[in-house]
């Protein structure tokens, strides 16, 4: 089993050998646990290690959030990784998809054959280097809200878990709704990885459930992240309830 040594010391702690390549992991827990925020901490480690990575973080209203998280959470500045990164955005007022520029695409991610579309294009933008081509999608579960469309791109979800073999995908769901389909998820992904917060302080913790082919510890593990930190970013989260959820329930 070819890995992602994380370089992290927390993280190597937990995963010894490092993260499963051209594997699909699942973050998942109750809404505001700080999913993404372990997910942007793999994502850091892949960059680092000459990967290329697709984002697909559907929370942020525009690319400048994710931006900022990463930079926050993890030191990264994603500036400099520019080649090497592609942000796929979520547009409802569009029917089909928009390159905005090199690293930009505009789509209704909403449509089964737009989000698979706009994955391919962006795949073939990248370079296939180092531990390859990283597909991290965020808070994917809002797109199971569209009256029309949520069964289709629950369906397409799955098909791209269940043959995925040339890439690595890194998901995080939230449990607080549309519960059994999150369990479908879980099931079927190679790596299950869950996350849970307490309160006063804000502190965020991860405990890994499976991983494919390698060992690694149980324990449930505190992420240093500090509170201000966490609040921060929670509040760059709450857009979802806001505009990306009702906005959604109209297609």
């Amino acid at each position: 089993m070819e890995t992602l040594k994380t370089n992290i010391d927390w993280l190597d702690k937990l995963i010894p050998k490092g993260l499963p390549i051209k594997s699909t992991t699942i973050i998942t827990g109750p809404g505001g646990s700080g999913k993404p925020l372990i997910g942007e901490t793999f994502v850091s480690s892949w960059l680092k290690n000459g990967g290329s990575v697709i984002f697909m973080s559907l929370q942020y209203p525009n690319t400048e959030f994710v931006t900022e998280s990463i930079k926050q959470v993890t030191g990264l500045d994603l500036q400099k990784y520019k080649e090497k990164t592609i942000f796929l955005q979520l547009d409802t007022e569009i029917s089909d998809y928009k390159e905005v520029n090199e690293q930009l695409i505009h789509a209704n991610l909403v449509k089964p054959d737009i989000w698979e579309k706009v994955l391919n294009i962006a795949a073939e933008k990248l370079p296939d280097e180092g531990p390859g081509i990283l597909i991290f999608c965020s808070a994917l579960n809002l797109l199971l809200f569209s009256p029309t469309y949520g069964d289709a791109i629950f369906d397409k979800i799955k098909e791209a878990i269940v043959t995925n073999s040339d890439k690595t995908f890194i998901i995080s769901v939230s449990t607080s709704a549309k519960v059994n389909e999150i369990k479908q998820l879980e099931e079927m992904a190679d790596n299950l990885i869950l996350s849970t917060s307490k309160k006063k302080p804000f502190r965020l913790y991860m405990k890994i459930i499976r991983m494919k082919g390698v060992d690694f510890s149980s324990d449930e593990m505190q992420v240093p992240i500090s509170p201000e930190t966490l609040m921060h970013m929670k509040g760059m989260a709450n857009h979802s309830k806001v505009k990306v959820i009702p906005a959604i329930l109209k297609i």
